[in-house]
């Protein structure tokens, strides 16, 4: 061994944790900071973060969008061939033309942001405290097409309450984590990194902030991590909340697959019976058929071309309603959409996002029995959005959580209900975790 050369790498570490505690310190009196900064040793170290995406890249994607080559039209006037010319390419030409990464820079680095390696991956997170005192810490995680970019519209109404027509003890603290291999987060280098390591992982990071009471929340993918820590139940996690539960029965789940329709449903599980057959029959989860079977395959094409990327992101359903623009009052706008898809661009996630389809094994997210649901015995709390890809009846939710706390179909909103309605969306969950305070 090189002692010399060992001890300059122990004297490059130390260095540059006292440049981080150094950092930590100017901002840590605008009470924005985690703490303890750094668990036990310097692995565990939590490190301050900072958007800064060279512009060379920047002008590299405006160049590729320029030399986009066009299909011609689809033959049908639905999206039932795939994203639509005449809605893509306008989206992609003010990509390329009249947007501004920038802007959605500034929105992350004004936020208080940190790294920490936790099993061997980066993860970037956003940690921001409430001024009130007393606030319930809350880890939220978000899905496929989506980022924490989709989250930060919440973060006013969930830490400052009362500026949003909530009360000071509803109140939270809000770590918003990027999964592994999404946004800014390191990419995993080996098989292994399903629902359920998330779930340790995120354990972990709440137990490095300090916190020994918290709340979990998820949507698309976030609810089976979230599903995941509730069946774990590591200490402190008080439970959940989910807006894409999976409370879809056994023996409903038998007849979507080719068997006969379940005898005594009510109007309502019927109704939801068939639009989830209509679903299938339509292709809507085309998808998630691709990316759980060959997400490598896919990944290149998306890596390769900004316009392929932006046609397959909004081939989801949840982004039915916004491709070109519409409405300007709509959330999420144009811009919203853009920023999240330049943010898959700009970390060239397209592939390693795509996997976590492949390590679920093509389970899904909304049958009971593939998400061992009967294994969850901390509280549940659901909230079913009215435009969600799946409204799951009252009646299926109680059989699939047994502790099952609060359940409320919201008026408006839909599967990416917390950018999409964050007031209404943060309403919910203060109303949810309320009693577990």
């Amino acid at each position: 061994m090189d002692t010399d050369k060992t001890n300059e790498h122990v004297d490059r570490s130390r260095r540059r944790l006292l440049a981080t505690a150094a950092m930590v310190a100017v901002a840590g009196a605008a009470n924005l900071l985690p703490s303890p900064l750094v668990a036990a040793g310097l692995g565990d170290a939590i490190r301050p973060f900072r958007v800064s995406v060279p512009e060379h890249d920047l002008a590299d994607l405006r160049r590729r969008i320029t030399a986009t080559r066009w299909p011609d039209r689809e033959t049908v006037d639905d999206q039932s061939q795939g994203t639509q010319l005449g809605k893509l390419r306008p989206l992609v030409e003010y990509w390329g033309s009249g947007y501004d990464w920038r802007k959605a820079e500034a929105k992350l680095n004004a936020l208080p942001q940190f790294m920490t390696t936790i099993d061997g991956v980066d993860i970037h997170f956003i940690h921001v405290r409430s001024r009130h005192p007393n606030a319930m810490p809350l880890i939220m995680t978000h899905g496929w097409p989506g980022s924490v970019l989709e989250l930060l519209k919440t973060i006013g109404p969930l830490t400052d309450p009362t500026a949003h027509g909530g009360r000071a003890d509803d109140a939270f603290d809000v770590v918003l984590p990027a999964m592994p291999g999404y946004g800014f987060s390191g990419k995993p280098k080996e098989i292994g990194w399903n629902a359920e390591r998330i779930g340790r992982a995120w354990a972990e990071l709440m137990k490095r902030l300090g916190y020994s009471r918290y709340v979990a929340q998820g949507g698309d993918w976030g609810a089976p991590v979230s599903s995941a820590m509730a069946r774990q139940a590591p200490g402190g996690l008080l439970g959940i909340h989910l807006n894409l539960p999976a409370t879809v029965p056994p023996d409903v789940a038998a007849a979507l697959a080719g068997g006969p329709a379940p005898a005594g449903l009510s109007e309502q599980e019927r109704a939801v019976f068939e639009a989830l057959m209509t679903n299938n029959k339509k292709g809507n989860s085309a998808y998630f058929t691709m990316l759980s079977a060959r997400p490598q395959a896919v990944g290149y094409g998306l890596t390769d071309s900004p316009a392929g990327l932006a046609a397959w992101m909004l081939l989801h359903p949840g982004f039915a309603r916004v491709t070109s623009g519409g409405d300007a009052e709509a959330s999420p706008t144009k811009d919203d959409v853009l920023d999240n898809i330049t943010l898959y661009w700009l970390t060239n996630s397209a592939a390693s996002s795509a996997r976590l389809y492949w390590e679920n094994g093509g389970q899904s997210v909304v049958l009971a029995a593939a998400q061992k649901t009967a294994e969850i015995s901390l509280p549940v709390a659901v909230t079913v959005f009215p435009e969600e890809v799946y409204r799951a009846p009252e009646t299926w939710a109680r059989r699939a959580y047994r502790n099952l706390i609060y359940f409320h179909e919201a008026d408006k909103g839909g599967h990416f209900a917390a950018w999409e309605q964050p007031e209404l969306f943060s309403a919910e969950l203060r109303a949810a975790f309320r009693s577990l305070r």
